[in-house]
């Protein structure tokens, strides 16, 4: 109970913005902070470089913060819990890339206004909880990681900020139609993945570690079942080949609510995952293993010829 005359005392926030996230400028970041010194004492830091976040989160673990708010897309959002993983400190999100899924799966507004001030309402109902991690070799994700055709898009995109700025989801299409065509229709890597005593081959894996897998607009599209954020375990879809006779009825079922894309034909599922591998079969004629192209949140991270997947439990604390 607050004493007569005596103001509360503040928590102490970092913000550290991505100024070069989709939706960010400086005059959203003056308006976003100025709002949240009504309930904070708000400290702020733009992030200069990919990675630059995981190291901030990293020299900021022992400074006494009450909440890091991640102000950028889910990439950003990606390196602040990667540089927080395993401590107490609670992490949030502010809405400013493109397509912002974690903002969506933890009920967060995916209007920055509103988001602010569903974040200035939780001061009064201050309830940090444990959500789960994946983890792709030592790269930690917060609801998706994928190889084949899904990475290779996102890299296409990343490679091309303006247009994925300007044309959004309509160019994240494209891209995907381009690859398909052009790559995975010809000549793909083909992948070996191993789970649960169970092996499958394909030529693209998507692990996850929530639901759903992105969005398209304001339409969700799913592709694994049986996954919630903090149940402590993965889920894992294999396309089996890149096939156009199985395209329409696979594009279909990402975005249906009844006939989900884990029980298309094509696809092998995996569900309750707590450690599995990927690994390329194929060879260029020199023998020479070909290696395949990784994402994990949405963020290109490069080129592997095998991978271990795995979950860390309760590894990231939230306020959402």
């Amino acid at each position: 109970m607050r004493r007569p005359g005596r103001r509360a005392t503040k928590k102490r926030m970092l913000l550290i913005v991505n100024p070069y996230a989709t939706t960010v400028s400086d005059r959203l970041k003056n308006l976003v902070v100025y709002a949240l010194q009504g309930r904070f004492e708000v400290e702020t830091v733009d992030t200069e470089a990919q990675n630059h976040a995981i190291e901030i989160g990293r020299e900021v673990r022992d400074r006494g913060y009450d909440v890091v708010v991640a102000f950028g897309g889910d990439g950003t959002l990606n390196e602040v819990a990667n540089g927080l993983a395993g401590t107490d400190v609670p992490v949030s999100v502010l809405p400013g890339g493109s397509t912002n899924v974690v903002c969506r799966t933890l009920a967060i507004p995916n209007d920055v206004v509103d988001a602010t001030e569903h974040l200035l309402a939780l001061v009064d109902d201050w309830e940090p909880r444990k959500i789960d991690l994946g983890r792709v070799d030592d790269r930690r994700f917060v609801f998706s990681s994928g190889v084949g055709i899904d990475a290779t898009v996102v890299r296409r995109v990343d490679a091309h900020p303006r247009l994925k700025s300007r044309a959004g989801h309509y160019y994240y299409s494209w891209a995907a139609i381009s690859a398909f065509y052009r790559q995975y229709m010809v000549n793909p890597v083909r992948l070996r993945v191993e789970a649960d005593g169970r092996s499958c081959e394909g030529v693209t894996a998507l692990a996850q570690n929530s639901d759903p897998f992105t969005y398209f607009a304001n339409s969700p599209i799913r592709v694994c079942e049986g996954i919630a954020i903090d149940d402590g375990t993965l889920s894992l879809a294999v396309l089996k080949r890149a096939a156009q006779r199985d395209m329409p009825t696979l594009i279909s079922r990402l975005f249906s609510e009844r006939r989900p894309a884990a029980r298309h034909r094509q696809v092998e599922h995996f569900d309750d995952v707590v450690a599995a591998n990927v690994a390329s079969i194929s060879e260029t004629k020199d023998g020479i293993t070909r290696p395949f192209p990784v994402q994990v949140d949405g963020e290109y991270i490069g080129e592997r010829t095998r991978l271990e997947l795995s979950v860390e439990p309760g590894a990231l604390t939230i306020v959402a």
